[in-house]
């Protein structure tokens, strides 16, 4: 059979819950590419729907301004795209009820719900899946030295790495490379520091 050739990559990885055979089942995630900026965005649009430059930065502008005050009093935001609602939560624990006063709470983000809308835009461009063989990270994370030797290259041409940079060179995912260099950041014989540096963390030889 030809291998598929179009459809979007995706990866499968195991999860920590047997099956009936005894083997760790596995579960299936997109293979994600690099990120599409909000420049990116624009730039699809008016290539691909003649919208003109700026008008989608714009529109979630005022998006953004009109429904955060509006969730701010309470509403809940039915859009195209999903509904939106402030979330709630308390900054104490409390056992009676009556105890609770306004100034107890506090925002704790915003509930989105994506409706069916998105479903069924998926499934109209859709042109079906395709496998994308990822490495196995537990054989990786097992291969401490090769880790290692990822690491010294990365601070030896940068003087420093991010989770993203070492999840690309080791080949490992995303969580699993920040679960690496947070633990070499740990302990007596600690390999790194870990700084933030804008909206990211950087890590440096100590």
């Amino acid at each position: 059979m030809p291998r598929k050739k179009d459809g979007m990559l995706f990866e499968v990885h195991p999860t920590p819950v047997k099956g009936k055979d005894g083997k760790n089942l596995v579960y299936v995630r997109p293979a994600m590419r690099d990120k599409m900026s909000m420049t990116g965005l624009e730039d699809f649009c008016n290539r691909n729907y003649h919208s003109p430059y700026g008008e989608l930065m714009r529109a979630f502008d005022y998006f953004l301004r009109a429904a955060g005050e509006l969730m701010a009093m309470g509403y809940r935001v039915d859009t195209p795209i999903g509904s939106f609602a402030p979330r709630l939560k308390l900054v104490r624990e409390i056992t009676d009820p009556c105890k609770v006063t306004g100034h107890d709470v506090v925002f704790d983000g915003v509930e989105y719900n994506p409706g069916k809308r998105w479903n069924r835009e998926l499934e109209k461009w859709s042109n079906g899946f395709r496998r994308y063989e990822n490495p196995d990270t537990q054989k990786i994370m097992s291969d401490k030295q090769q880790l290692e030797d990822v690491l010294r290259k990365l601070l030896d041409n940068r003087g420093y790495t991010t989770v993203r940079l070492f999840s690309q060179f080791s080949h490992l995912t995303y969580y699993s490379a920040r679960k690496q260099l947070d633990a070499w950041c740990q302990g007596e014989s600690a390999k790194l520091l870990k700084t933030k540096r804008g909206q990211e963390y950087i890590y440096t030889a100590l």
